[in-house]
């Protein structure tokens, strides 16, 4: 049977499918291409590529029900679930599109997949990406962030994921949805073979932007704020490899997929009270070390051996000082552990891929 894959043909979610590929699951993407890269999914990937969008209900049931023309091994056995917008920004200034396609339509996505488990008579698994956009701006004495973090987003974009997180909680407790939820931190990094990578317009992240600006793509980096509690004064971040999120997404699948989700996680995912302990399996990805703005671009100017015109700026509101995660659990359910999550190697990847696609 067919892994669905929504917004496969995007940063995470194409690294994720190339990952299932070289497991052997047979995989199909739906993407709407707003911010997913058709050559990516069609080219690269060379996986099947229905262009539409989640919450078209009547395409979400021709998926799962096996009759869409281009599924590749029959009907849908579990779900990944990409598609979202991810621009903070954006967010705040244009908050009822981000509410509409991250919750509206994931919960479009939940009606179908109760309906067609109805019908089958057993559930359909689903993996979700979350973010640490959750949690909002911890305080310094929850350094690191565990899963027990209270959740306080800050923006229409963390609260439209925390409001998944919900939904699935609550779909959980009354239909009994397997799912697992992974709340990541700050993805970078490219695919070693160079041919997979980040590609956002705009681009907001600070690694692709330190490395345009080290190929004379841009005029200069831009660091907001030399005054925060750290050891150099710039923002502290918990980077991790795309590669080992989309393994830690290949072993939460197996675990939906073999059955060891039953009862859920043995915390619900907040403690809202209409929520039941039996829920999501909830999990943190990172490497529970960060590295500082400076570090970031002392460490591409070593990888890259060029120089670039490093600007300061003032803070940017909601900027905290550091996050870093917790990522026990994740190493102890799921066996999971990062292996190419140190600095020079994500820079190096990074690097292979921008030059590559630039080229």
């Amino acid at each position: 049977m067919t892994i669905l894959v929504t917004g496969g043909a995007g940063y995470i979610g194409s690294h994720t499918v190339r990952h299932l590929q070289r497991s052997g699951h047979p995989v199909l993407v739906l993407d709407n291409l707003v911010y997913g890269h058709r050559d990516i999914a069609e080219q690269v990937l060379a996986v099947p590529l229905v262009v539409g969008q989640l919450g078209d209900r009547g395409l979400l049931d021709r998926l799962l029900q096996g009759s869409h023309p281009l599924l590749p091994a029959g009907a849908v056995r579990a779900v990944l679930h990409f598609a979202a917008y991810a621009y903070v920004g954006e967010s705040v200034a244009d908050p009822a599109r981000y509410y509409r396609n991250n919750l509206g339509d994931t919960l479009v996505l939940l009606e179908a997949l109760r309906a067609e488990s109805q019908r089958r008579g057993s559930p359909i698994p689903l993996v979700f990406s979350s973010t640490c956009a959750t949690y909002g701006i911890p305080e310094p004495d929850q350094i690191p962030i565990r899963e027990t973090t209270p959740q306080q987003p800050i923006n229409p974009y963390g609260r439209s994921k925390w409001m998944v997180e919900q939904l699935l909680a609550d779909f959980a407790a009354a239909y009994g949805q397997p799912s697992v939820i992974f709340r990541y931190f700050n993805a970078a990094g490219a695919d070693p073979a160079g041919d997979l990578g980040e590609d956002h317009t705009p681009e907001t992240h600070l690694i692709p932007l330190v490395l345009e600006a080290l190929a004379g793509r841009r005029p200069a980096i831009q660091v907001y704020g030399r005054d925060y509690p750290t050891p150099d004064g710039t923002c502290i971040r918990d980077y991790i490899h795309v590669s080992d999120l989309a393994a830690a997404h290949g072993l939460g699948l197996q675990r939906l997929l073999d059955g060891s989700s039953e009862h859920g996680s043995p915390e619900p995912v907040s403690a809202a009270p209409t929520v039941s302990a039996a829920g999501p399996l909830v999990y943190n990805l990172g490497t529970g070390h960060g590295y500082s703005v400076q570090e970031v671009i002392e460490a591409a100017r070593q990888v890259t051996g060029r120089e670039l015109t490093v600007q300061d700026g003032p803070r940017r509101p909601g900027d905290p000082a550091e996050l870093v995660a917790d990522a026990g659990r994740a190493q102890a359910e799921l066996g999971w552990s990062p292996q190419r999550s140190d600095l020079p190697t994500i820079l190096a990847d990074a690097w292979a891929w921008h030059q590559r696609r630039w080229s």
